[in-house]
């Protein structure tokens, strides 16, 4: 890939792929957006005049055998994830792909398989990362001055009602994937590991409590973090202010976010040093951040510019794998709450013993 070289982007799913559009349109040296891909007819062709794109596809297969186009992003319903992501990548392109990427570790497998033999890239969506508040705090980890972890919370206390479940994929087991924990809370959970890195351990406990569908809207769970820290996380689709909230306690410092519901990794964030000088330390340290762009923007500023230096992605497969495995041990450990599910069991299996390939409970 050259340097002016952009990569021409065709976007299936005229749902959150409007946000995905509206951000490739804001990289104008880097992308652009050359295909909308809809099965209903009347919003593709709808979607693609308002975005100023001319070629307008419903089918995705045509979508994949278009010859000039660089990267297939996949914004349909999650149970097409995998299986055009896999078409993608066999059809020789870059594959950006929104959460969840697939429906179990084994298929994450598989997509990394695949993504060798096609010599093409694929990136899974996880935008949240890039807050400027949740990226404060990764640079001062960097610079050593958080010190140890202790404990961490997180909550993701939503309000979903039954006309959100009126489109006819969600909510449901074999389209949706799962629940709070795959659909809502899985950005929130990728950040906490995103800081604190692997989970050990995990007990959890699901419910549906606040609407009358097939899968979970209520979490608590209990983790041990690989590095020894603990964490607790707690969903609900049920609470009539909606908030998102990390907090972090380290043994130099504590940091919390704002509780903004869908832009909590985004300034402002506090952080409160155990001591004067520490706190000194962390203004310092902070005074050098150079903040990046956020959200879709920042993922895919970061995107094109790993695949024009050849290094790693911003959010890799195997990043993914590791949200696929703790949903997996969270809802494996609610289905026999007696006993805790170790990851470090799960990352070396196709599946969890039960669930056939999916990580829906």
């Amino acid at each position: 890939m050259t340097e002016t070289h952009k990569l021409r982007v065709g976007i299936a799913g005229c749902g959150i792929g409007r946000s995905h559009a509206e951000a490739y349109l804001k990289l104008p040296d880097q992308f652009q957006l050359s295909a909308i891909c809809d099965i209903d007819t009347a919003v593709a062709h709808a979607t693609a005049h308002q975005l100023g794109v001319e070629t307008v596809f419903t089918d995705f297969s045509a979508l994949c055998q278009q010859p000039d186009l660089d990267v297939i992003d996949i914004c349909t319903p999650s149970f097409l994830h995998y299986p055009q992501a896999m078409q993608a990548l066999a059809a020789s392109k870059h594959v950006i792909c929104e959460k969840p990427v697939a429906g179990s570790p084994a298929e994450i497998d598989d997509l990394i398989v695949a993504e060798t033999i096609s010599g093409k890239r694929l990136m899974p969506i996880f935008q949240y990362r890039f807050g400027h508040g949740l990226q404060k705090l990764k640079f001062l980890i960097d610079q050593g001055i958080t010190g140890q972890a202790y404990l961490a919370t997180v909550e993701t206390h939503w309000r979903r009602r039954a006309d959100y479940y009126a489109i006819a994929w969600r909510g449901k087991r074999a389209t949706a994937l799962g629940g709070a924990l795959v659909t809502h809370a899985i950005h929130a959970h990728d950040a906490l590991c995103y800081i604190l890195g692997p989970v050990k351990s995990v007990f959890a406990r699901t419910a549906t409590l606040v609407n009358p569908v097939d899968v979970e809207d209520c979490v608590s769970a209990s983790l041990e973090m690989v590095d020894g820290s603990f964490a607790t996380l707690s969903v609900t689709l049920g609470s009539s202010e909606e908030i998102s909230r990390h907090r972090f306690c380290f043994s130099n410092l504590s940091a919390e976010s704002n509780t903004r519901p869908y832009s909590n990794t985004s300034d402002p964030w506090v952080f409160t040093g155990d001591t004067p000088t520490i706190t000194t330390q962390i203004e310092t340290a902070l005074s050098n951040f150079i903040p990046q762009p956020e959200g879709y923007i920042g993922q895919f500023a970061r995107f094109y510019y790993a695949l024009h230096s050849g290094n790693e992605l911003p959010v890799t497969l195997l990043e993914a794998r590791q949200s696929l495995s703790l949903i997996s041990a969270m809802y494996a450990s609610s289905n026999d709450a007696t006993s805790q599910k170790r990851l470090s069991g799960l990352l070396q299996t196709d599946c969890i013993p039960g669930t056939q390939a999916s990580f829906h409970p």
